[in-house]
């Protein structure tokens, strides 16, 4: 037999010397394959985070990567003294992104099969207060589905915010990849610049 813990999970509980119900008693029982994981609402917290006073969503701590216009400003900064310089910091800003994505990915699948075995559990509590059961459970069935039931929404809510940090971040893969073109571009100009000129002279 199955419980449902207070942390909204449901584990395994064995008694000893336990009969099963006879038939037509009102009281039910589950098998343990019956009764699946609830996802833990925790997974995904922090997603969806709202910067203050702007309404604008943190994405987990992605940082954001400005395009840059202009590269000859851009490069007479500080730090960006060489094209080799600049692209190895770029070329590592876009590892940084490659292993957020990861991240994501992970946790996106990991919520994508959590959601479904909620919603089965809520269809099990359905069936048992539709046959008036009772089973062990720290919670009663109608309290076991309100926490289900906030499980799912929190669940999708984080599913849906993480499908909106894969898109920021693709964004900014795409930059720092238009970034790399064009410090490359403008080195490759450069040098071709100063070789004319070494030529002329």
């Amino acid at each position: 037999m199955r419980r449902l813990t207070r942390e909204g999970r449901a584990c395994g509980c064995e008694r000893a010397n336990h009969s099963p119900p006879a038939a037509g008693s009102p009281r039910g029982s589950l098998s343990r394959a019956r009764f699946p994981k609830m996802a833990d609402a925790k997974d995904g917290c922090g997603l969806g985070e709202v910067a203050a006073g702007n309404g604008r969503r943190l994405h987990l701590g992605i940082p954001e990567a400005v395009f840059v216009e202009d590269v000859d400003s851009f490069m007479k900064q500080p730090g960006n003294e060489t094209a080799d310089t600049v692209l190895k910091k770029l070329d590592e800003q876009y590892q940084k992104y490659k292993f957020m994505e990861l991240n994501l990915a992970q946790k996106k699948r990991r919520l994508k099969g959590q959601i479904p075995e909620i919603k089965q559990t809520l269809e099990i509590l359905k069936y048992m207060q539709k046959k008036k059961a009772n089973v062990m459970l720290e919670y009663d069935i109608d309290e076991a589905q309100a926490l289900l039931e906030k499980n799912l929404s929190t669940a999708t809510k984080n599913l849906d915010s993480l499908e909106e940090d894969l898109d920021f971040l693709r964004d900014q893969f795409t930059t720092t990849e238009v970034n790399m073109a064009r410090v490359y571009n403008w080195d490759v100009k450069r040098r071709n610049k100063d070789d004319s000129t070494k030529n002329k002279a």
